[in-house]
């Protein structure tokens, strides 16, 4: 099962970690900012059809989205 708080501190990790914006994962996905927001806060997770274009703009593959070491 998705541990949403754990995935939104790994996003929020991997966004950082690349220098970008909750502005520029939104646009890259067609999402709101408050959207990306909900999901680093653990508040709501991405649509699956999603997934491959966030991997994408954080420079990583989807299932490194899931890993659930504490970087970060």
């Amino acid at each position: 099962m998705l541990n949403m708080e754990s995935f939104g501190r790994r996003l929020a990790y991997l966004r950082h970690q690349q220098n970008l914006t909750q502005r520029t994962i939104a646009e890259h996905c067609c999402v709101s900012v408050q959207a990306v927001s909900k999901w680093e806060r653990g508040q709501s997770c991405p649509d699956i059809l999603i997934l491959d274009e966030l991997a994408s703009v954080l420079g990583v593959e989807v299932k490194d989205l899931f890993l659930t070491d504490d970087a970060g």
